[in-house]
């Protein structure tokens, strides 16, 4: 009897290894953060301190309260994908949805993720692998894989780009509206969402780039009707601080600029500061009743 017992249990020990393991529903971020490797170098863990305490922040009114109960527990996911950009969330195939899928030969890792999607401790991830960053998928854009209908479901997202796309925005507004334009077919219509350019360079001759680009882009983003709040980072106030400033740039050993893309975070802390009330403006501005009904 212990045997045939034994035996029973065995088999069904086996049975149930055999079977296939239901996944456990996925959990989404009710605010989303997705940009460029600024995130994985700097300003990945502004962003997060920022929207997690979004009422300290920005200090909302009565009403304002009440808006903000539409997001939720408002959990923040941050990912930031190397010398990414809006091209490359929305390509279907080619180089640009390398940028995102494929693995960097290198370091095998390709991102910098923060908050409620990376619970690891280690802020770097290849997109592609583990269950939060399933983006890839044939004939279909990182952006549209990452927001089907089962994957996330984001109560407000916010995208920063610039420094990626800056050559081809600040050279053609005609493709400035080209890539405005397909994003807007592959955002939901009804997600309120944030685009907000990237933080200031070190470099002059970066900086006066990348304020050709961000003029072309805010244009695009008015020709298109795009819903989605547009925020300037690059402004008098962001530049005056940024560029130039040694402090808020890694140095090499001789006390050298050696990264002059890459705000550290003591940059993006107070690129923050400097753009709080723009930030602010656009979130109350997105999650109000009367901007979902326009």
């Amino acid at each position: 009897m212990q045997f045939l017992n034994k035996a029973s249990g065995m088999a069904i020990a086996l049975l149930l290894k055999a079977l296939p393991v239901s996944a456990e529903p996925f959990d989404s971020p009710e605010i989303l953060i997705i940009g460029d490797s600024q995130i994985s170098f700097g300003s990945g863990p502004a962003f997060l301190e920022f929207f997690s305490n979004i009422k300290t922040h920005c200090k909302p009114n009565a009403e304002q309260k009440q808006h903000l109960e539409r997001l939720g527990k408002m959990r923040v996911g941050v990912i930031g994908v190397r010398s990414s950009s809006i091209p490359s969330w929305t390509a279907r195939s080619g180089k640009g949805k390398d940028t995102i899928c494929k693995v960097d030969p290198k370091w095998r890792v390709n991102a910098g993720a923060y908050g409620f999607v990376n619970k690891s401790g280690n802020k770097y991830v290849q997109i592609g692998e583990g269950r939060d960053y399933q983006f890839c998928a044939a004939n279909t854009s990182p952006l549209e894989e990452m927001l089907r209908d089962d994957y996330y479901d984001p109560k407000l997202i916010l995208m920063s780009f610039l420094g990626n796309s800056a050559k081809r925005w600040a050279n053609s507004p005609e493709a400035a509206i080209r890539d405005v334009q397909k994003l807007k077919t592959q955002l939901p219509p009804d997600l309120p969402c944030i685009f907000m350019t990237t933080a200031p360079a070190y470099k002059k001759k970066i900086v006066d780039l990348r304020l050709r680009a961000q003029k072309n882009l805010m244009d695009a983003f008015k020709t298109s009707g795009l819903r989605c709040s547009f925020v300037p980072g690059s402004t008098s106030e962001t530049v005056a601080a940024n560029q130039g400033n040694k402090e808020y740039f890694r140095l090499n050993k001789k006390g050298m600029v050696k990264d002059p893309y890459h705000p550290n975070e003591a940059a993006a802390k107070n690129f923050f500061a400097l753009e709080m009330d723009q930030i602010c403006t656009a979130i109350f501005t997105q999650i109000s009743p009367t901007k979902e009904q326009s």
